[in-house]
């Protein structure tokens, strides 16, 4: 009989090439090469907030969810700290120099439409963000200090400061994820909702880029 794969095994393994297409956009690119700008850094920061506004006002409603809430940490609440880093950035009036993107509208629609029903797609859309700030996103934090001379300042959202052992908590997650219990039906559909999270990152990425080509145009 064959060995039962953990599901977040097989939903790193499944996600990974979604993954690597996220994170090789053009734009990240040049912002972690040190070809991108300060401001480039800002406008990622604010697509940020519209996505985390979202995203916790959906991990509010899904608190008392039997299946959501093992994975709802106050531990990983994001918001406060990207608008400290908007404050720290823009300035005291950064509300009013901001718009969602495109992608980032659609982006948080489709969080407000999975959040609303099925805890599975909410679960989706707070590993891919989450798992990958506590991953990658360190790597951007020490990038942006290096150059841009931010200690904390600006960079408060990749700051963990009530997650002592990221490595541990990221371990803990994953077998919270395997002892969800979905059948087979629901894990794929699990997956193909990570798989839509890591579409709507490559397409930001791309709105990002349109968006500082037609400022310079």
């Amino acid at each position: 009989m064959a060995a039962v794969i953990p599901f977040s095994q097989a939903l790193r393994e499944r996600t990974w090439t979604g993954h690597s297409d996220s994170e090789g956009a053009g734009f990240m690119t040049d912002l972690m090469s040190g070809k991108g700008t300060r401001d480039d850094y800002i406008a990622l920061v604010a697509q940020h907030f519209f996505i985390y506004d979202a995203l916790e006002a959906a991990a509010d409603r899904m608190k008392n969810d039997p299946v959501a809430a093992a994975f709802i940490s106050p531990k990983l609440t994001r918001l406060p700290a990207i608008e400290e880093d908007l404050r720290f950035l823009i300035g005291e009036d950064w509300r009013d120099q901001m718009t969602p993107l495109p992608t980032t509208a659609r982006y948080v629609r489709r969080i407000d439409e999975v959040a609303a029903t099925w805890n599975g797609g909410f679960i989706a859309h707070h590993y891919t963000r989450y798992l990958g700030d506590l991953s990658g996103g360190q790597i951007i934090r020490t990038l942006m200090q290096r150059q841009f001379g931010f200690e904390t300042n600006g960079v408060g959202f990749y700051l963990f400061g009530d997650i002592a052992k990221p490595k541990e908590f990221k371990e803990t997650y994953r077998s919270q994820l395997d002892a969800v219990g979905w059948d087979d039906k629901e894990r794929d559909r699990v997956i193909d909702e990570v798989m839509v999270a890591y579409r709507f990152n490559t397409e930001l990425f791309l709105d990002l880029a349109d968006a500082k080509a037609t400022a310079v145009a």
